[in-house]
């Protein structure tokens, strides 16, 4: 009979030491409720950081954990993955630490579709530094690095993982529980590496930056939910909707005077191979409503399950030998 978990059981006993209000506070639960629900014991899981303040996230983990150094969180969490492919490798990264200083560690993962899973915690601010802006800063923004703003455009996760041929991309919201719990649970079940964002509010130094689309007074009209075979419909009562409008993507009320209905409407197909509308969807914002949910969600060879392949192919052309043999199969000499 197998054991049942619970959020506890994945819970350490350290003090949490972000600051009230943060919206790694929800990730954190999500995660733990998300673990109990797959199932996968403690004992098989790791945890692996770089630096930030999602990167404490290990020290709150009843599981194997390691806080690394400054954005090579992604090359520790492949080495591990391949070392040992039985455990669920886990990535907690942010913004900073993931797309800065680690951004070739991190294109590197998702090209070669290792099998960890990556969650982006994007609040776009340096938190635990003070107050700098990001790789994900809007243009013009105002902070302690950029007193008059910056004067270049920030990465989009989203853009970056498909771009690097990314098989599993999904966004979730901080305040939006429930489904970030069951985005977590989808990534878990990929195959490969899977890229969670989550958009989180720094309530210190970037307070509100995702405000436009979280608040709940009008988070309906101003995302989208995304499901796998359903239709892509979203507003108050579910009266709007996507289409597809020449080459590009169109929002429109559902029986209004336009003429269109719920046929017309795109039904999301996240194990599409070809990722055209997949990045369409996940760029969305200004008059299109940001895309939530598993985006995309494909199928691909795996890199640490290749590697373990390749392995037993060699041992089983070539005997096994020992260290010892190894170093005694060449010419040798023996010094008296």
């Amino acid at each position: 009979m197998s054991t049942i978990y619970e959020p506890k059981d994945y819970k350490s006993d350290q003090y949490v030491r972000w600051c009230p209000g943060c919206g790694d506070h929800a990730a954190l639960n999500c995660l733990h409720k998300a673990m109990a629900e797959i199932g996968t014991p403690p004992y098989q899981m790791a945890v692996i950081s770089g630096i930030g303040c999602s990167s404490r996230l290990p020290y709150y983990m009843d599981t194997y954990g390691f806080h690394t150094i400054h954005g090579r969180g992604a090359a520790i969490a492949t080495g591990t993955k391949t070392a040992r492919p039985d455990l669920s490798v886990w990535l907690i990264t942010g913004d900073g630490d993931c797309l800065a200083i680690g951004g070739n560690h991190f294109i590197h993962a998702v090209r070669r579709n290792v099998d960890i899973n990556i969650v982006l915690m994007n609040n776009k601010i340096y938190g635990l530094t003070k107050g700098q802006y990001s790789p994900t800063s809007d243009r013009g923004f105002v902070s302690k690095s950029s007193p008059y703003g910056t004067v270049e455009d920030p990465f989009v996760p989203a853009e970056l993982t498909l771009g690097a041929r990314g098989t599993f991309f999904a966004r979730g919201i901080d305040v939006d529980l429930k489904n970030l719990t069951d985005i977590f649970v989808a990534s878990a079940k990929h195959t490969g590496t899977s890229v969670v964002e989550v958009l989180v509010n720094c309530v210190i130094f970037n307070s509100g930056t995702h405000a436009s689309v979280t608040d709940r007074e009008f988070r309906a009209e101003r995302t989208i939910f995304l499901r796998h075979g359903e239709k892509m419909i979203f507003g108050k009562n579910n009266e709007k909707g996507l289409v597809l409008d020449g080459l590009k993507l169109k929002a429109v009320t559902i029986g209004g005077d336009d003429g269109y209905a719920m046929d017309d409407i795109l039904t999301h197909d996240a194990h599409e191979n070809d990722n055209t509308l997949h990045n369409m969807l996940a760029m969305m914002g200004g008059d299109l409503p940001v895309a939530i949910g598993v985006i995309r969600d494909v199928d691909a060879p795996v890199y640490d399950q290749s590697v373990h392949r390749q392995i037993e192919e060699v041992r089983a052309k070539k005997p096994e030998r020992t260290l010892h043999e190894m170093l005694m199969a060449g010419e040798i000499w023996e010094i008296k």
